[in-house]
């Protein structure tokens, strides 16, 4: 299982995205508007740089639900492998099935 920590400080990060996602994209559209001023335009970035970094969704990690492992992660189940095969053999998800032919 992942460190604490590690998992709560994705949750911030999460937290941060979602709060600064609405002002990103007004910023990122006052950027790439070409009839605005360069100075106003100048004004964007530097206000879009100055957003918190972990605002960012590319800083986001897709995290094992159960876990906390940060790879092998199934963005359909939000499970790592590990914990899918667990889950999957003993048919707790629905639909979901050994392959065998």
């Amino acid at each position: 299982m992942a460190k604490t920590s590690i998992i709560e400080r994705e949750k911030k990060r999460a937290n941060l995205v979602k709060k600064y996602a609405e002002k990103r994209m007004q910023l990122k559209v006052m950027i790439s508007d070409m009839s605005l001023g360069a100075e106003e335009r100048m004004k964007a970035m530097s206000a879009l740089q100055a957003l918190p970094r972990n605002s960012n969704p590319t800083r986001k990690r897709n995290r094992c639900r159960l876990t906390g492992r940060p790879r092998g992660v199934y963005r359909k189940f939000g499970l790592a492998r590990s914990m899918l095969r667990i889950h999957a053999m003993r048919g707790d998800i629905p639909g979901l099935v050994k392959a065998s032919w």
